[in-house]
């Protein structure tokens, strides 16, 4: 079992940046693929970024090249570094743990649950 919790959702103003963080707990994380997902109101939740367990990395093409999404297993915390907000990018961002390197919120078995993330214009 995978605990996560995530931190660093704010107000912030568009063009701004922020780093959001989850912290993990229970199973060693270096074993599972981690993801980013949010999730707009009146909106499905939607794939932001995901890293694999050795690394490889990819993203959501709303994000791709203004979001970083990076993993420290020595700390158990995954980041998401997002630069140049936009009002869009406003959400409830959660993060995910699964054993697939996967962009389907599906395949994830672990989540936590949520921080806010409101990007005014």
């Amino acid at each position: 079992q995978v605990q996560l919790v995530e931190s660093g959702g704010v107000l912030v103003q568009a063009g701004g940046s922020l780093r959001l963080s989850c912290a993990t707990s229970g199973r060693t994380v270096s074993m599972y693929a981690m993801g980013w997902f949010r999730q707009a109101p009146g909106k499905e939740r939607e794939f932001v970024a995901a890293v694999s367990q050795s690394g490889g990395k990819t993203y959501a093409d709303s994000v791709k090249g203004r979001c970083t999404i990076s993993r420290d297993n020595a700390k158990s915390t995954l980041y998401l570094q997002m630069n140049s907000l936009k009002p869009e990018d406003t959400a409830v961002y959660s993060c995910a743990a699964g054993l697939s390197f996967t962009l389907n919120q599906y395949r994830y078995s672990h989540w936590g649950q949520g921080t806010q993330v409101t990007v005014s214009s």
